[in-house]
This record gives structure tokens, sequence and C-alpha cells, in this order.
């Protein structure tokens, strides 16, 4: 039977403010990317977090990013690889804390915005996230884009690499993600979602935004907690995916 997992960015509200709809998020996802206070989060949603997660069966994975609450991790942060190993190694280490404490455990890392889409292809930058993660935890796995500079780097340091897809993100033809700030970047059609994901995992394949044809393998599919109707989005591509007969199961 095919297999694939469904993760979702989680746990990023900050104090009073909140983020996405994260418990019935839970309720629906097999992997939580958990926000480690960089970018969102800080300890008492991350505690929370990783409680529900752990109650639900939810796997937890590390949503580092560069530090920039104001812009919620979304623009580069100008850094040596020195220092961005030195960032990593402590959001990592604040997320096995808080997952410790709930009775669960961290199984993967998986950058956030800017950070994921500079080290999808800066050799130097994907090699500081992996080199820090490998000095943490070298059984962790590492989840990002097919064909990316963070997986190879992965491979690099002997930590499991896990290519993902998105669910609601449109691609270009040479399989990396549309700029958001291009128009039709985001999908928002339940159904279009789950037809196409569905697709991704029976067949490796997926419609490029120029109509294209591109291969497109992946072990994980992404929702966007912060995608309008996420809920919805995340539940349709499950109820799809089952009803094609593909088991969903965390890959950590």
């Amino acid at each position: 039977m095919t297999t694939i997992d469904l993760n979702c960015d989680l746990g990023e509200g900050f104090g009073a403010w909140s983020m996405g709809e994260d418990d019935r998020l839970l309720e629906v996802v097999t992997s939580a990317n958990v926000a480690c206070g960089f970018h969102a989060g800080d300890p008492q949603i991350m505690l929370a977090t990783c409680r529900r997660a752990a109650e639900l069966g939810v796997a937890i994975g590390a949503h580092v990013a560069y530090p920039d609450l104001r812009g919620f991790g979304r623009r580069p942060v100008p850094t040596t690889p020195d220092e961005l190993f030195a960032d990593v190694v402590y959001q990592l280490g604040a997320l096995r804390a808080a997952a410790t404490a709930a009775g669960t455990r961290v199984g993967y890392v998986k950058p956030h915005g800017a950070l994921y889409n500079v080290a999808v292809r800066d050799a130097a930058q994907a090699d500081a996230v992996a080199g820090a993660v490998a000095a943490v935890d070298p059984n962790l796995a590492v989840l990002a884009l097919p064909g990316s500079e963070l997986l190879r780097a992965a491979s690099d340091h002997d930590l499991l690499p896990v290519a993902e897809t998105y669910a609601d993100r449109a691609f270009q033809p040479d399989g990396t993600l549309v700029p958001r700030a291009q128009p039709g970047s985001v999908l928002h059609d339940v159904d279009e979602i789950a037809e196409r994901v569905v697709r991704i995992a029976t067949e490796g394949r997926v419609t490029a935004i120029d109509g294209s044809e591109i291969e497109l393998e992946a072990r994980s599919v992404c929702v966007h907690g912060d995608t309008p109707g996420a809920v919805m989005i995340a539940a349709q591509v499950r109820h799809a995916l089952a009803a094609a007969g593909v088991e969903l199961k965390p890959f950590a």
C-alpha cells in the first residue's frame, strides 16, 4: 500500500496572539512542524502544542527559522554559517526540551519561510542547517523539497533526507514553488488541491503553473496552517488520499 505523511506548520502564535486552528489541524495531520520561537511560538505555545500532538500520536518536527518575529520569518536575514548553525542548535534544543516534557520527542527538522527557501538553493546555508541538526541528534530526519541543496546536505551529514511537496502551493516548471508575490502562487479550491495531492501520491506527477507536467515524488505533503480554510483543506486531502487507498502515517 502507498503511504504518505501529512504535515502542517503549527504553534505559530506568540503570547496573546494566535495563528490558525492548531487543535483542529492536529486531529487531521500526521506530523506537526512546531515553531521554535524565532519566527513565532513561545515556551507556553511550544509545550502546549507538543502535549496535544503527543495525545493524538502526531509526530513532531522542529520548524526552525531566521530570527524574524516581526516578519514571521519570511524575510531573509543576513547571517554567517556559524551564526545559523548556532541558531538552529538553539531552536532545536528548546523544542526537544518541550517535547521531552510532554512525553514525546522531536523526529525531524524543517526550516520555515525564508530560511527554507534559501537553504533549498544555497549550499552553505543548507550545510549549516544540516550540520547543526547532526550535531544535536544524528537520528533526526530533514524535510525539504526534492532535489534541494538541503536534502543533499542532509545526506552528506548522514541524516535521513525526506522529500516533501505542498498541497496548497503552485509549482514552476522546474519543480520549485511559485513565489508568494506572484498571482496564483497559493491554491484555494479544496477539491482541486485534494485531487492534485492524490495524483502526486499515486502517480508522482503534478501540473505546473504554466500547464506543463512535471515529475514530483514526495514522502510528505504540507498544508500551511495559516492558509484560509486550512482545516477544510487538510481534512479533504486526508479523505481523498484514504479513498484512493493511500495510507497516512508519519515518516519519523
